[in-house]
């Protein structure tokens, strides 16, 4: 991601021969470095390119299968206790790793185990994988060698002294892990720093975060907050695919962060997470009215009027804000008194969640919504979060009809911060038609689902089991409509 260092000429040469082949070239442009370019056109839902992963872990939050991810029927190493596999199939498929790799973590002490974090394992997978391939052991290929993570860019030099400290920790624990004198601390913090910038978060059909993976070719990808293509996860595979027409000669763009938020707030998370300021035809507008406007009406607060629509700037005399509609003042004292409310209610919140109180936890969060809709506008990213919250709670106490009501309060915020093909927006209108087939509310459910379909056959594909599932709940909520219209029509004949 963002820039790239060079990669040796003999590797770029085969590199582009292979992508060529897929449509594709890499080419550098300043203040970018390389950059994915199409050699030919590409329609909404073709894949652009897709990529196994160079190393990958499963995350900490709950056991799961090595290779594939899966969460059920799982058993555990024997060996070195650590890692989890849901059969012969994937264990044998991540043998010549992993058993190295379960070599140097049964040396380990229980303790230093125990605290073991991905980042580390995913450190310990990388330079096992290079001496395997180094070996001729795991073969390398043009677009499975160490030479492409070698190229990624660290910014050792962006980076701040805390965070360097704790690199420098970590790598400690990774030369415990390996015993590689060859191998320097300094080394290894800069290949962490590498991972930060460059790994990606493997998510299952749904978006919920299963693991992290290296996806060398896949980070030269750049971003853009209008991105033309858009990353899935297939298991472990990375998949990109375009999300509109991609004439031949233009550059494939993706989305590194959360899109749902002001300009400013997205320039930020960038600048914290990769080292750079993007320049999209979104964010060139920073500054301007219309995103000026934008900002207050996502981020920024309401007319105290309910009858009101206005948004809030700061007024010239900083004691307050002035409604840009209306021009009613709202006092900041006012408003610090809400938002402090607001925070207090969130932690008590965020405490009864953590502990399995899910009951009380759905009390306060209607709360702390009653108190957002005094402070926020209806299209408050904030709002937006804390209806997200509810959503999940109910359907989780399965009390469908209260989450197909904050679901449906979601859907207009989605479709005001997402692109109008945008996976979460997709899996939004999902659930929505999962919640009212539930509760009989057949036609609207097949209306939330063709949408879903519309959106999510092109960002997901039609070959999973997850799309192929959702084909089949369409085609039983089309099946049902029609017939509910046919009864009815036969009735009033």
């Amino acid at each position: 991601m963002a820039l790239q260092k060079k990669i040796s000429a003999s590797s770029m040469e085969e590199l582009q021969k292979t992508l060529t082949d897929k449509g594709l070239t890499v080419s550098p442009m300043p203040e970018k470095g390389r950059c994915l370019y199409t050699t030919r056109d590409f329609s909404p839902g073709e894949v652009i390119i897709w990529e196994e992963p160079y190393v990958s872990v499963p995350n900490k939050s709950s056991a799961k299968c090595e290779w594939c991810f899966t969460s059920t029927n799982l058993k555990k190493c024997s060996a070195c206790h650590v890692v989890y596999y849901c059969g012969n199939t994937c264990q044998k498929l991540d043998w010549k790793l992993h058993k190295v790799e379960c070599q140097a973590l049964s040396k380990v002490d229980k303790k230093r185990i125990k605290s073991l974090t991905p980042s580390v394992r995913l450190m310990v997978k990388l330079y096992l994988r290079k001496k395997l391939q180094d070996e001729k052991v795991i073969p390398a290929t043009v677009m499975d060698n160490f030479n492409l993570v070698e190229s990624l860019v660290s910014h050792m030099t962006d980076i701040d002294e805390k965070q360097l400290v704790l690199y420098a920790q970590m790598a400690n624990l990774v030369n415990l892990i390996l015993q590689w004198p060859e191998i320097s601390i300094k080394e290894i913090a800069e290949k962490f720093s590498k991972l930060s910038c460059n790994a990606h978060t493997i998510c299952d059909a749904e978006l919920k975060p299963l693991g992290t993976g290296l996806y060398p070719v896949v980070s030269i990808i750049n971003h853009s907050c209008l991105p033309n293509s858009v990353l899935i996860f297939e298991g472990r595979t990375a998949v990109v695919r375009a999300v509109q027409h991609i004439p031949k000669g233009t550059e494939v763009l993706i989305s590194y962060i959360e899109m749902a938020g002001s300009t400013a707030t997205r320039q930020k998370a960038l600048r914290e997470q990769y080292f750079f300021s993007c320049t999209c035809i979104r964010c060139i507008k920073l500054g301007q009215s219309d995103d000026i406007q934008e900002s207050a009406v996502l981020e920024g607060y309401r007319c105290k009027d309910k009858r009101c629509s206005g948004f809030l700037l700061r007024d010239s005399g900083d004691k307050g804000f002035r409604c840009q509609l209306c021009g009613l003042f709202r006092d900041k004292e006012e408003i610090k008194i809400i938002v402090n409310e607001i925070g207090t209610m969130s932690e008590k919140a965020s405490f009864s969640l953590s502990n399995g109180q899910k009951k009380d936890a759905s009390v306060l969060y209607k709360m702390i919504e009653k108190l957002q809709q005094k402070l926020y506008h209806q299209f408050s990213v904030n709002l937006m979060r804390t209806r997200e919250n509810l959503l999940k709670i109910l359907m989780e106490l399965q009390d469908w009809k209260e989450a197909l009501k904050y679901c449906r309060l979601t859907i207009p915020v989605y479709k005001r911060v997402y692109p109008e093909c945008h996976p979460l927006l997709g899996l939004q209108y999902y659930t929505c038609g999962k919640l009212e087939w539930w509760l009989g509310e057949t036609e609207e459910a097949y209306r939330s689902l063709a949408k879903a379909a519309e959106i999510l056959r092109i960002t997901h594909g039609t070959n999973t089991n997850f799309m192929k599932e959702l084909f089949v709940k369409l085609e039983e909520a089309r099946a049902e409509f029609s017939y509910r219209i046919s009864s009815k029509e036969e009735e009033d004949d």
